[in-house]
C-alpha cells in the first residue's frame, strides 16, 4: 500500500491531473518516471509572468518581446486595493490559513497577482496561450478559497484568466457564503485521490491526448500502442 502522505500537500495542478487520468498523474506526478520537459511554449509563459510580476510588483520596464502586455497589466495597476504578486498560501485540511510551507499544510497555491480592496479582491491567473478555448475557471475558485481564508474582510473576489497574447478575459465571481458548498466539491475531489493511493488503483481515461501527448507508455490508450 502507498503512503498516503504522498499528496501531502496537494494543489490544483495535481487534484486536475488526476481527474484528468488518473493512470497519468501514478507515473508522472508520484513515480516522477516521465520528468517534466520545458517547451518553447512553457518557457515563453514563465517569461511573461515574470515581466507581469516585475513590472506591477517593482514597476520595472517592460521587455520588447512582451509589450502588448502593457495595456492589459496597466488596467491591472490602475485598480484600487493592496497588490501582492506571486503570493503563496496555504491551507490546512482544518481549512484554516497557514503559509506555504508549513508542516500542516495540506493545499497550497500561488495567484500571479492580487488585489486586495477592502471587502473584495481581484484574483488575476496570467494566461500565454493563443486562444481561450481549454480555459478552466476551477483554478480561481480554488485560489478564491483560499483568499476568503487568509483575508477575513474579504467578502466576494472577481476573478478573471487573463489571456494576455489574445487580450481576452475569462471571468469568475465568488463570495465567502458560497465556501461550503466549493468545499465540499474539492474535498470530494481530493477523497478521489485517497481512494485511488489506499486501493494503489489508478484508472485510465482515455482523451484526445492520449495518442499524441501523453508520455506513459504502460497505459492501453496511449499512442505507441496502437
Amino acid at each position: 500500500m502507498i503512503n498516503i502522505k504522498a499528496i501531502h500537500p496537494t494543489s490544483y495542478s495535481n487534484i486536475k491531473a488526476f481527474l484528468q487520468c488518473p493512470m497519468q498523474f501514478y507515473h508522472v506526478k508520484h513515480l516522477n518516471k516521465y520528468p517534466f520537459i520545458e517547451t518553447d511554449a512553457t518557457r515563453y509563459g514563465n517569461e511573461a509572468h515574470k515581466v507581469a510580476e516585475d513590472y506591477i510588483g517593482e514597476g520595472k520596464p517592460v521587455p520588447n518581446k512582451f509589450k502588448y502586455m502593457i495595456p492589459v497589466l496597466d488596467s491591472l495597476n490602475t485598480k484600487q486595493g493592496d497588490k501582492l504578486v506571486e503570493l503563496k498560501m496555504g491551507i490546512t485540511k482544518d481549512l484554516e490559513p497557514c503559509s506555504f510551507f508549513a508542516k500542516t499544510v495540506w493545499i497550497r497555491g500561488i495567484i500571479d497577482l492580487l488585489i486586495v480592496d477592502g471587502k473584495l479582491a481581484w484574483v488575476i491567473d496570467y494566461k500565454t496561450g493563443k486562444n481561450t478555448k481549454y480555459a478552466d475557471k476551477d483554478q480561481l475558485e480554488l485560489m478564491s478559497l483560499l483568499v476568503f481564508a487568509h483575508y477575513p474582510e474579504v467578502e466576494e473576489t472577481r476573478s478573471g484568466l487573463v489571456f494576455t497574447r489574445c487580450n481576452e478575459l475569462i471571468k469568475a465571481k465568488y463570495t465567502r457564503t458560497m465556501k461550503p458548498v466549493l468545499w465540499a466539491k474539492w474535498v470530494n475531489r481530493y477523497d478521489q485521490m485517497v481512494k485511488a493511493y489506499k486501493l494503489n488503483k489508478w484508472a485510465t481515461r482515455e482523451s484526445g491526448l492520449c495518442k499524441a501527448h501523453c508520455p506513459v507508455i504502460e497505459c492501453i490508450h496511449n499512442g505507441a500502442n496502437r
